[in-house]
C-alpha cells in the first residue's frame, strides 16, 4: 500500500471503479476468445496430422512409381514424356475471420476438367509406373493444398492464442491488482479523513456545549 500514488478523492475513486468493471469485462471476454481459439487451434492440430500422413503416404506412393518408371524406362524418354505438361493448376488465395485471425483459404482450379489431361504423353511408349506415379501426385495435391492452408492457420491461431494470453495475464495479474489496491488506498483514506472530521465536529460540539455551559452558570451568578 506504501507504494500506492494515486489521489485519495472520492472522483478519482468512481473513475477507478469504473475502469475496474472495464478490466474485468475485458478479461472475461479475452479468456473466452483465449479459451475457444485453443479449442479451434486443437481441431486444427489434429486435422493436420491426419493430412500430413495421408500426404507423405500419396507423395511416398508416387516416388515408388517413379522409381519403378524410372527402371524400366530411359532418362531421355521419362524427361521427354514429362517435357510438356498438358495440364495447369492456377491457384487463388482468400481469407476469412475465425475469432479475429484472418485465416487463408486456398482454391484451384485446373485449365481444362478433364481427369486424363494429367497425361502430357502418349501410353504406347511410357510405363504404367508412369501414370501411376503422374496420378498418384495428381490425387495427393488437393490435400497438400489443404494441408498448407491447415499449417498456416495453426501458426497464426498460435501467435494469437500467444497474444491473447499476455493480454489476458496483463489484466488478471497485474492491472485489475492495480486497480484493487488503489481503490482500497482511497476507502481507506476517505474512511480516516471522515473518521477525523467526525472527531473534529464532536470535540467542536464538546467545546461549543462547555462555552454554553460556562455562559449560563455565569449568568446566573450574575443574577
Amino acid at each position: 500500500m506504501a507504494t500506492v500514488q494515486v489521489n485519495p478523492t472520492r472522483m478519482e475513486l468512481t473513475r477507478l471503479k469504473k475502469k475496474l468493471v472495464t478490466a474485468r469485462r475485458g478479461h472475461k471476454l479475452l479468456k473466452d476468445k483465449r479459451d475457444e481459439l485453443m479449442r479451434q487451434f486443437l481441431e486444427l492440430v489434429r486435422e493436420n496430422r491426419t493430412l500430413r500422413e495421408k500426404v507423405e503416404r500419396g507423395i511416398r506412393k508416387a516416388n515408388q512409381n517413379f522409381v519403378l518408371a524410372s527402371a524400366v524406362m530411359d532418362d531421355a524418354s521419362l524427361k521427354t514424356a514429362l517435357l510438356a505438361p498438358g495440364q495447369s493448376v492456377s491457384l487463388e488465395m482468400e481469407t476469412r475471420n475465425v475469432m479475429s485471425v484472418d485465416i487463408p483459404v486456398f482454391q484451384y482450379k485446373t485449365r481444362t476438367p478433364d481427369e486424363n489431361d494429367i497425361y502430357s504423353y502418349g501410353f504406347a511408349f511410357t510405363s504404367g509406373d508412369l501414370d501411376d506415379a503422374v496420378k498418384s501426385l495428381s490425387e495427393v495435391l488437393p490435400d497438400m493444398l489443404r494441408l498448407a492452408e491447415v499449417e498456416k492457420a495453426c501458426q497464426l491461431m498460435a501467435a494469437e492464442i500467444e497474444k491473447t494470453r499476455r493480454r489476458v495475464n496483463a489484466l488478471e495479474h497485474v492491472m485489475i491488482p492495480d486497480y484493487l489496491d488503489k481503490i482500497k488506498y482511497i476507502t481507506m483514506k476517505l474512511d480516516e479523513n471522515e473518521r477525523s472530521t467526525q472527531i473534529r465536529l464532536m470535540k467542536v460540539k464538546d467545546m461549543m456545549l462547555k462555552q454554553q455551559y460556562e455562559m449560563k452558570h455565569q449568568d446566573a451568578a450574575a443574577d
